[in-house]
């Protein structure tokens, strides 16, 4: 059920797929979207919010409100433009701009907003406190987030309570989702301004990679105007670094269960596995464009690696991924890396690409636990955050950095280890994870759905006509004008380690 290339058969046009799946061991604030053919590019997300069970105390006040908010950047060109031209070697520039659910930019300026562009309005009391939910469901760029002369009290990320911190903004990286505590507490004399700007990017182009939608006071007394609240000062090359390190974990909160956070002391369990991944820009590899980790570009077979994996299908893919970059030519490659259940790896991603890069990892939930400029080494270790480290599942990796992260291998399945960033994840900046339990049991690991989709080397096992759309009064697959919101696409889910039992 995890929606990616690696575990499910794509949802063929004119067909509907059911996911099912048991929320255990999570809460937080998640999204789902296409995870196919750059399609994240033209919409298709959603929010998934999941909720403490009742006996297990919130750490906070109950919020009089709940809002999720998408931000992300956008280009006029379609997904299917946008990936020819990473196709033909071309980089996809400067986004035409930054929406907020969907919304264009509130028209602040005159001389940058046209006339006649919907924004996006969010009504609120005064004296009211709402929790924000904010994810960044763009395609390339991190962005800023600030709400006019509020703060924003950080209280959890991608299924972690944080230790609570004011905010007066908030880098938001690709992929990665935070939830805010904010308090209508001005005077409302006038609406106030939310925005969302892009963070390193050429810097001329600032004012149009900015996203503006409008707080609205149900007693305001007019609408906004003047300048935007001021973002970061691009030049303090650490300010978003050191944002990122404030983060950490609330090791006496309760989440998806009742025990505190920081029962787990994983500062104190033995590394059983070491991977440095060396990620590299986009280059040539025999005649293809494709971008690596650790000199490999993986592709993509037929057969869903999960479903080999299962029906124990030789030569779709091997477990030979490289734990260090190798001394030899890059290639296109199957290759997975071979997870030990219940160990205990730790991934430093290597940044060698000129943008912030965002890494996600399906099934589980990391901890972050030390990020620097240069080049890690064996020392560097010394810097890590062995105690309150935030558990999430994308992490920031900053040009010319490093992002160290550690993870227990608790959670038996194949899952997908990506680049965030769409034009860096769709030439090939990805790996799966094999974790398999040796002993056969159905208490690590579900069985297969009945609804399986099979395609490639178990095409042959397909049921075709339990899959096909069928609306009430016809049958079969309906004209296609009845269905183009049917697209063949994956589903995946954010911090997806729905499996697990």
């Amino acid at each position: 059920m995890d929606g990616v290339s690696g575990t499910n058969c794509p949802i063929p046009p004119g067909w509907n797929f059911t996911y099912q799946f048991q929320v255990k061991d999570q809460i937080g604030s998640f999204f789902y979207f296409p995870s196919l053919h750059f399609q994240r590019a033209s919409g298709g997300y959603g929010g998934i919010i999941i909720n403490n069970r009742d006996v297990i105390p919130v750490p906070f006040g109950t919020p009089d409100g709940d809002i999720t908010i998408f931000i992300s950047d956008w280009f006029i060109k379609s997904h299917k433009d946008l990936r020819k031209e990473l196709e033909d070697g071309s980089d996809l520039g400067v986004p035409d701009g930054v929406l907020f659910n969907g919304f264009g930019p509130y028209r602040y300026d005159e001389s940058i907003v046209p006339e006649g562009i919907a924004f996006e309005m969010i009504n609120v009391e005064p004296g009211k406190t709402y929790r924000f939910r904010v994810h960044n469901v763009g395609i390339s760029t991190s962005l800023n987030f600030r709400i006019q002369n509020h703060n924003l009290l950080l209280v959890e990320t991608e299924g972690s309570y944080t230790v609570q911190q004011n905010y007066t903004n908030m880098d938001i990286h690709v992929g990665q989702s935070y939830s805010f505590l904010v308090t209508m507490d001005q005077n409302a004399s006038t609406d106030y301004y939310m925005v969302a700007s892009s963070r390193f990017t050429n810097s001329t182009s600032v004012s149009r990679v900015t996203g503006v939608a409008i707080l609205h006071y149900s007693n305001s007394q007019g609408p906004v105007a003047g300048p935007l609240p001021d973002p970061p000062n691009e030049f303090e090359t650490y300010y978003s670094m050191n944002q990122a390190r404030s983060i950490r974990w609330n090791v006496s909160a309760g989440a998806a269960r009742p025990n505190p956070q920081g029962s787990f002391r994983y500062g104190d369990i033995t590394v059983t596995d070491v991977y440095v991944l060396l990620n590299r820009p986009a280059e040539l590899i025999g005649g293809k464009w494709g971008t690596t980790l650790n000199g490999i570009s993986y592709v993509a077979p037929a057969t869903p690696l999960k479903l080999a994996q299962q029906f124990n299908i030789p030569g779709v893919f091997k477990l030979d991924f490289p734990n260090r970059m190798m001394n030899r030519p890059t290639k296109f490659d199957t290759s997975i890396i071979n997870g030990s259940y219940r160990g205990f790896m730790e991934i430093i991603f290597q940044n060698n690409d000129s943008t912030v890069q965002s890494y996600h990892m399906d099934g589980y939930a990391f901890f972050v636990v030390g990020m620097d400029y240069g080049t890690w080494t064996e020392n560097s270790r010394g810097t890590y955050n062995k105690w309150d480290g935030v558990a999430r599942c994308t992490t920031q990796v900053f040009s010319g950095a490093w992002t160290a992260i550690l993870v227990s291998l608790d959670n038996v399945g194949m899952w997908n280890l990506r680049a965030q960033n769409l034009n860096s994840w769709y030439l090939g900046q990805e790996v799966y994870v094999s974790v398999v339990n040796p002993e056969m049991t159905n208490k690590t690991e579900v069985a297969m759905p009945d609804n399986t989709i099979y395609c490639g080397l178990l095409s042959y096992l397909q049921r075709y006509q339990a899959h096909k759309v069928s609306f009430s009064g016809t049958t079969g697959v309906p004209n296609a004008s009845r269905i183009t919101t049917l697209v063949a696409l994956l589903l995946t889910f954010f911090c997806g380690y729905f499996l697990r039992i």
